[in-house]
């Protein structure tokens, strides 16, 4: 039997193992610590070691945004309606897996061109990178509700996804300036690349697992179609609306964090990072109390509680003066935060469930689309808070650390305040939420 014929007859028809769950989870650490990483270094290389403009560099992250939104809802619509012997995902993440880790490794890699030669190369390989990174992660993120059947199967399932999500956030944060100090940004994407590649193949082969889909073949369905269901889905609706707010505060809060410790707190900008570490290594043991949580209740009271948590902890960075109390308050942070990442796909898988039931097909790469096309949105969001904040405040970066007294008020509204607004909007939206039951 061939390597394919084997991945053509695989098919899960009981509960996932735990070693298929924990494989199958392993897939959140490479995606995460790819998307931190470009995220939070891809301007400074560009215009810091490479002198693009950064004009230049922020039109091209403004159509790298664009084309992310627009490709989630249609490699969602695509992947529900193709069908092939090796299934409806796999074929796509399968051919997906090592464009993705090249173009990664290819952002900081680029040959010795003029400024407009790098913008070309930056614009043709972010390109491949997002139209890889959509295709993997979109479909790796649909078989969720199809491999974990039930909240408890997803409750548990979703625990080894989300620990190793936060160890990628944290390399992809921390550890890239100390590979890219000592061996050089081409040597930062060659060691990230390679681990990158290592943990999806596994993650491949050990946990993505199709089951048989039964339902009417979903190619009957126009993409027009497929939008307007989604649309008109109650539960969808609020859902998708709860979450680009919880999307944005998070945001805020990542945003306003470099600012609270220089402006605010007035300790090293390095500093910042004991904020951050305060929240994400809470945020993994308090997954396994949120998935606890939802195994006994349901993924709409789950999440009306850790969204009340995460709303009433942020409230507290308007208080302290020192990175230590700062700290204390991401604990309590990083418990809600927990929460948020545990039951956010817990419930969008339930809405899909629901959604079978009505319409007789599995859609979830259509739900999965639409939901990361809304919360890009979060992004702008960020940036227009930001922009307000720091300019109704009175900040000036030409004034160093001799701001006036209003900045310090305007940056602790930003981190706390803001965040609370956007808190109750999700609070609000979930409480609407019309599935009371834990499994349908």
């Amino acid at each position: 039997m061939t390597p394919l014929t084997s991945l053509r007859d695989r098919r899960l028809d009981e509960a996932p193992t735990r070693a298929q769950s924990i494989a199958f989870g392993a897939s959140g650490f490479p995606t995460q610590l790819m998307a931190q990483t470009f995220s939070a270094f891809v301007v400074y290389f560009y215009v810091t070691h490479l002198g693009v403009p950064p004009g230049w560099v922020a039109a091209a992250m403004i159509a790298h945004g664009i084309l992310n939104a627009v490709l989630n809802p249609l490699v969602g619509a695509l992947s529900d309606r193709i069908r092939t012997p090796w299934g409806r995902r796999i074929p796509w993440i399968g051919l997906g897996i090592v464009p993705l880790v090249v173009a990664f490794a290819l952002v900081w890699m680029p040959p010795d061109l003029p400024v407009a030669g790098l913008i070309a190369w930056f614009l043709v390989v972010v390109a491949v990178y997002d139209i890889a990174f959509v295709v993997v992660v979109l479909n790796i993120s649909a078989l969720f509700p199809e491999i974990f059947r039930t909240t408890a199967e997803r409750a548990r399932g979703n625990v080894p996804r989300q620990i190793f999500a936060i160890l990628g956030m944290v390399l992809g944060t921390a550890g890239a300036p100390a590979l890219y100090g000592s061996l050089g940004w081409p040597g930062m994407a060659l060691v990230l690349g390679g681990v990158c590649l290592v943990i999806l193949v596994w993650s491949f082969a050990g946990g993505m697992i199709e089951r048989r889909v039964p339902e009417a073949a979903s190619e009957a369905m126009t993409w027009r179609r497929q939008l307007a269901l989604t649309f008109a889905n109650r539960a969808f609706v609020p859902y998708v609306l709860g979450s680009l707010a919880v999307q944005t505060s998070i945001a805020v809060i990542l945003a306003a964090i470099p600012f609270y410790v220089r402006y605010s707190l007035h300790a090293s900008e390095g500093e910042g990072s004991i904020l951050l570490a305060a929240i994400f290594v809470t945020a993994i043991p308090s997954i396994l109390l949120w998935s606890a949580v939802v195994r006994r209740t349901s993924p709409r009271t789950a999440v009306l509680w850790s969204v009340g948590v995460f709303g009433l902890a942020v409230l507290g960075y308007l208080l302290p003066t020192s990175v230590l109390g700062a700290a204390l308050v991401g604990v309590a942070v990083g418990v809600g935060v927990g929460g948020l990442l545990q039951l956010l796909e817990v419930m969008l898988a339930q809405i899909i469930d629901d959604d079978a039931v009505r319409t007789g097909h599995r859609r979830e790469g259509a739900y999965f689309g639409v939901n990361g096309f809304v919360v890009r949105g979060s992004v702008v969001l960020q940036a227009l808070v930001a922009a307000a904040v720091l300019t109704a405040s009175g900040f000036d970066a030409g004034l160093g650390d001799a701001q006036p007294g209003t900045v310090d008020g305007g940056i602790r509204i930003m981190l706390a305040v803001v965040p609370l607004g956007f808190t109750a909007i999700a609070w609000l939206c979930f409480w609407l939420y019309p599935i009371r039951t834990r499994d349908l």
